[in-house]
């Protein structure tokens, strides 16, 4: 059988300089190997290939490679083509050391803000793609509408509405990739209705605050306590025109928003005209008890439900979603661009499908268990091994809040650290105006795959005052 790769050749960018074909070609030849955009065991056009590409007579091509191969840049074996030689990596100039890693590297994570990425149910998903392409219309593959898919934009509104409490229209879900995508969006949305502050929670992730400043609005805080975001104080911010919240389980301190400050955030955005961004990123995994319902079903025309399938299936699908107030979803559409920008059609015909099949329930039903059990482990470990240690937040999501003595919290990271662990202290989450708080760490028990989970619990352990 003819080896197609010789037969059609691969493409290759050369450029010809002088006035020589023969040396010219060997010049840019020699060139793209010096310059390593020919990696040693790169295999060439063949003769005839490159030089119907290049418009020049196929035995210039051949003595050039002859030649190149005679001065060990090329090697060329029958029936494995001319290839690009191995030759030795360039030697160290001397005296020039080898930088030293300023700490070990870190062998088992428990950070939070990821799933177990080793669970990401490859068969079922494959399987969800295969029917999903097979069905798709020719048009689903050109360029779309921007809100997304109609056939995803369908099956979350019946899902979101069943399983977190949304009230939701096809018509009003705009797909993006992903949460921050979201907020980029929104921020453009609020900074063109002349929105200069978003309120946001006193403990949070810096990334999306850093979003909003891009978009022009500064985020004055609103305290965090044992019943969530103080939304009571809205009305003294005066300049707020947005507030972004995680009431089902706040990120990172792990409290639901208590009833009374859920009523209080909607009233306030219903007599200000204010927006509420309402971050529901782990709401499916609640253990103790039933789900807390999103917030925005309080309130659909004041509320951003935006939701994404980084927890619940990995974060490299790139797919989240927007439920919008009538009035945003013509704006926030038109800011996404003409196209379906950054959203890919093969992900959100497989999702739509994944969850219309069941297949997206059933995953999600057998990662409540095991994490649950994740958390069950981390609570026993910590009761017998670090008794003094008090752990809050577990209720639901994928991570815990672990108190520590007061002005321990560096010390514990660093330790950590050297144990080969990466763990994050609850420090690094709070807002820029808040300027002291309790000394604790934020155990993301999802992350480790099963292989690691034992040695990442003892790691912790053994850190822990």
């Amino acid at each position: 059988m003819t080896d197609s790769w010789s037969t059609f050749g691969a493409d290759l960018h050369l450029e010809l300089r002088g006035t020589g074909l023969r040396a010219g070609l060997m010049d840019a030849l020699r060139e793209a190997v010096r310059s390593g955009r020919l990696t040693p065991g790169t295999r060439l056009p063949s003769s005839r290939s490159l030089a119907a590409d290049l418009g020049i007579a196929r035995n210039t091509v051949a003595d050039a490679y002859a030649e190149l191969v005679a001065e060990g840049w090329l090697t060329a074996q029958q029936g494995s083509g001319t290839r690009v030689a191995r030759r030795a990596a360039p030697r160290r100039p001397a005296g020039v050391a080898r930088a030293r890693p300023a700490r070990p590297t870190a062998r088992w994570s428990l950070r939070a803000g990821s799933p177990d990425l080793a669970s990401f149910p490859r068969a079922e998903w494959l399987k969800a793609a295969r029917r999903a392409i097979t069905a798709a219309p020719h048009e689903a593959f050109g360029y779309g509408d921007p809100r997304g898919r109609i056939e995803l934009r369908a099956v979350l509104a019946d899902y979101l509405a069943r399983a977190r409490g949304v009230r939701a229209d096809p018509e009003r879900i705009v797909i993006c990739s992903g949460f921050v995508h979201g907020l980029m969006l929104m921020g453009k949305v609020l900074r063109a209705r002349r929105v200069r502050e978003v309120a946001v929670e006193s403990y949070g992730l810096g990334l999306h605050w850093n979003v909003l400043h891009e978009a022009g609005m500064r985020t004055p805080s609103l305290p965090c306590d044992e019943l969530g975001a103080t939304t009571t104080q809205l009305e003294r911010l005066r300049g707020a025109g947005a507030v972004l919240l995680t009431p089902a389980h706040q990120f990172p301190l792990g409290v639901p928003l208590h009833p009374d400050r859920r009523a209080a955030v909607v009233d306030w955005a219903r007599v200000s005209g204010g927006v509420v961004l309402e971050d529901d990123y782990d709401g499916e995994f609640r253990y103790d008890r039933q789900p807390v319902g999103a917030l925005q079903g309080l309130d659909p025309d004041r509320v951003v439900y935006m939701g994404t399938a980084s927890k619940s299936l990995v974060p490299g699908l790139r797919l989240g979603w927007m439920v919008l107030p009538e009035e945003l979803v013509g704006e926030v559409a038109e800011g996404k661009g003409s196209t379906d920008w950054m959203c890919g059609v093969l992900d959100q015909l497989t999702l739509a499908e994944f969850i219309a099949s069941g297949a997206y329930d059933r995953h999600v039903r057998g990662m409540r268990l095991r994490y649950r059990r994740r958390r069950d482990q981390l609570v026993a470990a910590l009761a017998e091994r670090a008794p003094d240690i008090s752990v809050s937040g577990i209720a639901a999501g994928l991570h815990a809040v672990l108190e520590l003595p007061d002005g321990t919290e560096p010390s514990v990271v660093q330790a950590a650290g050297w144990q080969g662990l990466s763990v994050s202290g609850l420090s690094s989450f709070r807002h820029e105006e808040v300027t002291s708080g309790r000394d604790a760490l934020v155990v993301g028990y999802a992350t480790p795959p099963d292989s690691a989970w034992a040695n990442s619990l003892d790691a912790l352990c053994r850190v822990l005052p």
